[in-house]
This record gives C-alpha cells, sequence and structure tokens, in this order.
C-alpha cells in the first residue's frame, strides 16, 4: 500500500486542497459577510467588506481593498493548483506547446 498507493494518491490530494482553498475562503467571506461567519472581534474579509458596504459612499476604498485582496487571494490559490497539476501530474509530464 505504501510503495504502490501512496506515491499515487499524494500529487492529487495537493492539488485538491490548493484548488478546494478559493472556495472555502469565498465561502467563509461570504458568510462572515452575511453575519454568519467568523464572530465580529476576528478578521474576516467577508466582515471588513460587510463593514464596508455600510459606508460605501463616504469610504469606498473600504470596500475596493478588500474585495481586491480577496480576489488577488482566490486568484493566487487557483494558480498555484494549477501549476501544482502541471508539475505534478504524471499524464501532462513531457508534454510541452498547445497539448499541455
Amino acid at each position: 500500500m505504501v510503495r504502490h498507493v501512496l506515491p499515487n494518491i499524494v500529487a492529487p490530494l495537493f492539488i485538491l486542497l490548493a484548488m478546494d482553498t478559493p472556495s472555502a475562503i469565498t465561502t467563509e467571506a461570504g458568510l462572515s459577510f452575511l453575519g454568519l461567519g467568523v464572530p465580529p472581534p476576528e478578521p474576516s474579509w467577508g466582515t471588513i467588506l460587510s463593514d464596508g458596504f455600510n459606508s460605501i459612499f463616504q469610504a469606498p476604498w473600504a470596500v475596493l481593498f478588500a474585495s481586491m485582496a480577496l480576489g488577488i487571494a482566490t486568484v493566487g490559490f487557483l494558480l498555484f493548483g494549477e501549476a501544482l497539476r502541471d508539475m505534478l501530474d504524471p499524464r501532462l509530464r513531457g508534454v510541452t506547446g498547445w497539448r499541455a
């Protein structure tokens, strides 16, 4: 089991973890935005967006910067997952050009 199965499941597990992290971050931010997530003393992007949304006409940069940080983190984890998949997927080893 350790010799044959473990080497074949380690790479997909890391890829799955990297690809599921953005949805977990977005879900937590959405729940915190609605007030159902992390309690208010704890920092959360959803709480920051909710606080900024309440004063969006006086201070739009609060919503802008929090949403940009959330978007950059989400896209960063997605790109990291794609790079991991390209590096660790045995079916894509040796494939270059438009076939990749």
